[in-house]
């Protein structure tokens, strides 16, 4: 067998270079998208992973507030206690920076400020250990100096700043509109985002944090039990409430769970450029099967055996599959390492921004997906060699083939069909709509086993009207004879198209939906925003009141956004807070209509993933955000039916959920009445750019000459483009996506086309004897084209428009946890369906030249 596979299988590959390379290039592009998503996406979780460990140490144990910051008099009560053998406060703020010689205007770079115990450093987070610059002037006191932080690699390169300067650079640091200048002493080794490491009292000192911590990290003694210690902790009288317990891998945990959905969509995306691969390998084989025919029936006639003609072409396919893989996985190693320089690990999802992970490269990853590329070629493969298997020697010899005359039963292909529409009613699996996309792949693959009952049921619905007419007759008695020739047509068109479609409509609908949802969020029509304020409001109710009597102003509103996080392990929710005295379904994109609020309680509305993720559904109490609200509140304390879940929202800003209440509420609650963003609106006739001066000038005389550089203008039209843009960037992908399936699946009909045409050379000869001319044969051939990828273009719409509907009812609610309007653009649909038809009836025509001419005139001449 192999012997034979060298000395003619691999000749024929030969002597066909441009359809082996395209089929092993399918299967190399399907692989290296894959293994590159794959790859981008362990890196950038390795490098968060790396750069949580560095940031936290090793600590057993970790405290947190639910909500806002600990009280530092809970240091020296931990760090007594028996059990403990080291406590380390931290101090842990977001801000805006810029480098000394930023021009005005420019954006600053988030920046993560660590303030830590300098002493306690080398045993609890030597990453962080300051290392001073060494060219400046020995400062052994430096770590303690007051306005004074070293900077990681990532934030040297953000800023635009030396890794060895002569003397110390200063930077800016914005909160809100407040603007500290610190000097930069030296840097840490601690990787990730931009990070800034400062002593913990100078941060409380510069800051105004005097007294307050971000968390407490607990190294407990060998053989005490985390449980226990925190359960005789929390038992304490004086134990206060709002606490959270973690552990240093609560972060990692956090983003993995954050990103797993996004990661797992993109690489589900990544592999259907693999799956209509397949199909290219199917078609390539088919035609290369259809033009040795008679070399197959002569081995067979010298004795191969049936199994043994369908060995050799499962080891041609296999041997496309291994040359792709492999450079699929070389190809894919490549994107990876380009795509880490010049994105940094993000594609599009807004996961891993900030950081420039190095490359992590995996055998046991390169070698699942070589091993998939490979099965996809041996499936793309398994039907040509089961028609060389199935291939009559005799009939053959005298071109009497007779193949895709027979139809399969119909019951597999309506069993499939069943299963995925079942499959979609199936609840998530460890978080995932594993059960969803098993239901796409059964929709395809039952959809495509369905087509040759199709093509049969629609040719014999077309007979009575081609009986007029003698060409158009035998162009569709020949394809209603040969059913199964259909599949291997159209099959891979079918199978791209309907992939294409339903994409298509998943992203229109996302888009619209996304539309209509900042149509209702942003009702001014300007909007003003503070630097990254650490939580804390960036305007002060003074400012809210001294800008809402500015001449031009009509109206103000503020908007107040607070993390709240229960659960260490799980991500943080938004609680924001707005006016809503005009009424819920004015200002929030609501679901379903609000209910009543009874007496006594105070109405909060939950984002869907706050709904699905945290159980705030319409009706209930929040019950898993009442130490977060006691915490919250001016006396520590909140009564425990305080709050009522009085309706649903959607939001597409904030996976992780998000829970709005009224302003005044929760002013009543929490005693602060700033403000995070104020919309404003404009009175009739007033000048914007005079009304933007006064709210400049107005901050300025508040927080200092260089409070203008912590304001963000922006209209509702430029933050709506500007939110666009991103959604168009995070599709990106799939847009590309889209473009390849619809190539490869093209290529896959030119393909099949070509390689039914070519064994009907005979056939050609005989209708040419009978009369025919050329141009008619061509007229038979393209009329067939047209048949056939006009029932593939109605199968691929049908098929889409059922997989769209998994994707966008069951997958991006079950992955994102949050819904959206279908939405047809028929115009765009009918377009690539079109498009589809006119490509095959094209090819074939074209396929049909090559065959139509002299060659099968002559061709009759070995049955004479």
């Amino acid at each position: 067998m192999l012997a034979l596979f060298r000395v003619w299988s691999l000749q024929e590959l030969r002597r066909h270079p441009w359809q082996s390379a395209a089929a092993a290039c399918a299967v190399m592009l399907g692989v290296a998208l894959a293994f590159g998503v794959h790859t981008i996406n362990a890196s950038a979780l390795e490098e968060f992973a790396q750069a949580a460990r560095s940031v936290s140490g090793q600590p057993d144990l970790q405290l947190r507030a639910a909500q806002g910051h600990l009280d530092e008099r809970l240091y020296p009560l931990l760090a007594r206690q028996s059990e403990v053998a080291r406590a380390s406060p931290v101090l842990e703020m977001q801000l805006q920076a810029q480098s000394a010689g930023a021009p005005a205007g420019a954006p600053g770079v988030p920046l993560r400020l660590v303030g830590a115990d300098a002493l306690l450093l080398p045993a609890t987070a030597p990453a962080l250990m300051p290392r001073p610059f060494p060219h400046l002037p020995a400062d052994r006191f430096a770590l303690f100096a007051p306005a004074t932080v070293f900077l990681n690699a990532a934030a040297l390169r953000a800023l635009a700043l030396p890794e060895d300067p002569q003397r110390a650079p200063r930077i800016a640091l914005r909160r809100g509109l407040e603007v500290f200048s610190v000097r930069v002493a030296g840097s840490v080794a601690a990787g990730g985002a931009p990070l800034a490491v400062m002593d913990i009292g100078a941060a409380q000192d510069l800051f105004g944090r005097a007294g307050a911590l971000s968390r407490i990290d607990l190294q407990l003694r060998p053989g005490v039990l985390r449980s226990d210690f925190r359960a005789r902790m929390n038992a304490l009288p004086a134990w206060p409430p709002g606490l959270v317990w973690g552990e240093s891998s609560d972060g990692e945990q956090r983003m993995g769970a954050l990103s797993r959905a996004y990661r797992v969509n993109l690489s589900v995306l990544a592999l259907v450029a693999l799956f209509t691969g397949a199909f290219l390998v199917f078609s390539v084989l088919s035609l290369s099967v259809a033009q040795r025919a008679p070399a197959f029936a002569l081995l067979a006639v010298l004795g191969a055996t049936p199994r043994q003609r369908l060995g050799l072409v499962l080891l041609e396919s296999l041997f496309l599959g291994l040359v792709g893989s492999v450079a699929g996985v070389a190809l894919g190693t490549a994107l990876a390492a380009g795509a880490l320089q010049l994105l940094g690990g993000d594609l599009g999802g807004g996961y891993f921004t900030g950081a420039q992970p190095a490359l992590q490269w995996n055998l046991p990853a390169a070698a699942a997906y070589a091993v998939l590329g490979v099965a996809a070629a041996l499936l793309g493969g398994w039907w040509p060699a089961r028609a060389a298997e199935a291939l009559p020697p005799a009939q053959t010899l005298k071109g009497l083939s007779s193949t895709g005359s027979a139809q399969a039963s119909a019951w597999p292909a309506l069993a499939l069909l069943a299963g995925g529409a079942l499959l979609a009613f199936a609840p998530v699996v460890a978080g995932l709509p594993l059960a969803a996309y098993v239901s796409v792949g059964a929709l395809l693959l039952g959809g495509i086993a369905l087509l040759p009952r199709a093509v049969a049921l629609l040719l014999r619905a077309l007979r009575p009207w081609a009986a007029r007419n003698a060409l158009a007759q035998l162009a569709i008695e020949r394809a209603r004879r040969t059913p199964g020739l259909a599949a291997v047509a159209v099959g891979g068109v079918v199978a791209s198209l309907a992939l294409a479609i339903a994409l298509t409509v998943m992203v229109t609908s996302f888009r619209g939906s996304m539309v209509q949802w900042l149509d209702t969020v942003l009702p001014a029509p300007l909007y003003v925003r503070g630097a990254a304020a650490d939580g804390q409001a960036a305007f002060s109710a003074d400012f809210l009141q001294q800008a809402a009597r500015l001449p031009g102003v009509e109206r103000i509103e503020g908007l107040r956004s607070v993390p709240l996080q229960p659960d260490a392990a799980r991500p943080a929710v938004a609680l924001i807070a707005r006016p809503l005295a005009r009424g819920a379904d004015q200002v929030l994109p609501l679901t379903a209509p609000a209910l009543p609020v009874p007496p006594g309680r105070v109405a909060v509305y939950a984002s869907e993933a706050a709904a699905e993720l945290w159980g705030a559904q319409p009706g209930t109490d929040l019950a898993p955000f009442l130490e977060s609200f006691r915490a919250l509140a001016q006396v520590q304390k909140a009564p425990q039916a305080l709050y009522f879940v009085a309706g649903v929202w959607r939001d597409y800003a904030r996976q992780t959920g998000a829970l709005v209440m009224d302003s005044a509420a929760f002013a009543a609650l929490s005693g602060e009445r700033g403000a995070n963003d104020l919309a404003l609106w404009p009175a009739p006739g007033a000048d914007v750019a005079e009304l933007r001066a006064a709210l400049t000038q107005l901050a300025q005389s508040e927080s200092g000459p260089k409070a203008a550089g912590g304001l963000e203008f922006a209209s509702a039209g430029e933050i709506r483009e500007r939110s666009l843009r991103i959604f168009d960037r995070s599709f990106a992908v799939t847009y590309w996506l889209q473009a390849l399936a619809i190539g490869i699946g093209l290529f896959g009909v030119a393909a099949s086309f070509s390689a039914q045409v070519l064994a009907r050379r005979k056939e050609f000869g005989l209708l040419a004897h009978l009369g025919l001319t050329r141009a008619q044969i061509l007229a038979v051939v393209a009329g067939e084209g047209a048949a056939w990828t006009g029932v593939g273009a109605a199968a691929g719409l049908l098929l889409g428009l059922a997989v769209s509907l998994v994707l966008v009812l069951v997958v991006n609610p079950q992955s994102f946890h949050w819904t959206m309007e279908l939405a047809l653009p028929w115009g765009r649909l009918l377009l690539l369906c079109a498009a589809v038809v006119l490509a095959g009836t094209v090819t074939a025509w074209l396929a049909g030249r090559a065959a139509a001419g002299q060659d099968a005139v002559l061709a009759v001449k070995e049955d004479w």
